[in-house]
């Protein structure tokens, strides 16, 4: 099939593609970046703003019910949100999640003005906010690809990888500040306008037109046939069926310790709330310095090596971090994560990015984020029994020793150990 062969040209770095600018100096591109960051910045306000309201309206664990009440729908409509995004074009569909995601914040921020907090109008905004987003991340996933040529691809994802850094550090202190000033309502207003700020950005992009070589194959006449021809594309695929299995157990080994253990281990060791906080700030440093690196040099050689060897490296650093005796020293083993898992991770969101054919993309993000979003969450509660009963040592071992097969399967695989970035 064509598409299949141009995917193998890829593989070796051998693929034509069109000269364009560079991508942090393409208009197109950061405009696509702008809509992005908004988008971000406000998802970031609105978990804080639902957190507190929820917090407000009910008990902990009432509260605890709404936050986790868009991970259901998310996991189960994911797939099928990958083939709307590949049937309607990720721009339109990008832009129409934003609006109805802007439409259901503000509603409820007026709602929340007009008559008190409540769990129910929370509790349906979250299962609202958990729908959208499955068929949102796949259509961001397949959105870079149609707004600049493959070459860029990388930078590009170098560049989105700051943007959420980027939103994570903002959208905290806006989400607090816009409750301080106006409570829920506010901070949900505040959410809304930023999401909103993202559409006329998206409007306003330029969207490239897939070659019929790309499309060949990869649409069916029904939703289902779709749904399995990705699916099938991606068991098939040399590079990306492995780069899948690698990303599951990376973040299957990465989430439960930075997250659920990484509290443990703060309370164990006297360290408090400060010391955690020091030591996420050293993780986000190291993973935004990676995503700093593959922004300025759009390209890393032997990139499915480097991941390989990045993932390792970085399970070794994982399994450190609880036996590291002072802060200081947890601080600069977290720094060491971020930097190697955030290397590793754009990369692997590089290749996944540049070896899939833009016609599956929606479907191909639709795998990946539904292992990354739906099934690793699994270890945080798994993690937290486990270190209740062995401790943080021994859990955070094992916990590294699954990241560090994700490594093994980049390095084992010839296919992904060979595979290029395109020039």
């Amino acid at each position: 099939m064509a598409s299949r062969s141009a995917s193998e040209a890829a593989l070796d770095g051998t693929a034509a593609v069109a000269a364009g600018p560079v991508a942090h100096r393409d208009a197109n591109v950061l405009r696509w970046l702008a809509a992005f960051t908004f988008s971000m910045v406000g998802d970031s306000v609105y978990y804080i703003a639902l957190s507190w309201a929820a917090v407000q309206a009910g008990t902990a664990s009432q509260a605890g019910l709404v936050m986790t009440a868009s991970a259901l729908p998310r996991a189960v409509l994911m797939l099928g949100g990958g083939v709307i995004a590949d049937r309607l074009g990720p721009r339109r569909v990008v832009i129409g999640s934003d609006t109805v995601r802007c439409a259901a914040v503000l509603s409820v921020a007026a709602l929340l003005f007009l008559t008190g907090p409540g769990l129910w109008p929370l509790a349906l905004l979250a299962l609202v906010f958990g729908i959208v987003d499955a068929v949102f991340l796949p259509a961001v996933g397949a959105l870079p690809a149609r707004v600049t040529h493959r070459d860029q691809l990388a930078r590009v994802q170098g560049m989105r990888g700051l943007a959420i850094r980027f939103a994570s550090v903002v959208g905290g202190p806006l989400g607090g500040l816009g409750v301080a000033l106006g409570g829920a309502a506010a901070a949900f207003g505040l959410a809304g306008l930023l999401i909103a700020a993202s559409v006329p950005l998206l409007v306003c992009v330029r969207m490239r037109e897939l070659p019929p070589d790309d499309t060949a194959g990869a649409r069916s006449p029904t939703a289902r046939g779709d749904l399995v021809a990705g699916l099938r594309y991606v068991r098939r695929h040399r590079v990306l069926a492995p780069l899948m299995l690698a990303i599951a157990l990376g973040d299957l080994g990465f989430v439960g310790p930075l997250n659920v253990g990484l509290t443990l281990l703060c309370d164990t060791r006297g360290w408090g709330a400060s010391g955690m906080g020091w030591v996420l700030a050293g993780f986000g440093v190291g993973a935004g310095a990676a995503s700093l690196l593959l922004t300025v040099q759009g390209r890393l050689p032997h990139a499915g090596q480097a991941a390989g060897w990045s993932i390792l490296a970085g399970s070794v650093a994982v399994g450190a971090l609880a036996y590291a005796p002072t802060v200081a020293l947890a601080v600069g083993t977290a720094l060491l994560i971020g930097l190697l898992t955030g290397l590793s991770g754009a990369l692997c969101g590089a290749l996944l990015q540049t070896q899939a054919d833009p016609a599956y993309l929606g479907r191909v993000t639709a795998v990946s984020s539904l292992v990354s979003l739906g099934l690793t969450p699994l270890s945080m509660p798994l993690s937290a029994t486990a270190i209740g009963v062995w401790g943080t040592g021994p859990v955070f071992v094992v916990s590294a020793a699954v990241c560090g097969l994700g490594g093994a399967v980049a390095l084992c695989v010839p296919a992904l150990r060979r595979a290029e970035l395109p020039r």
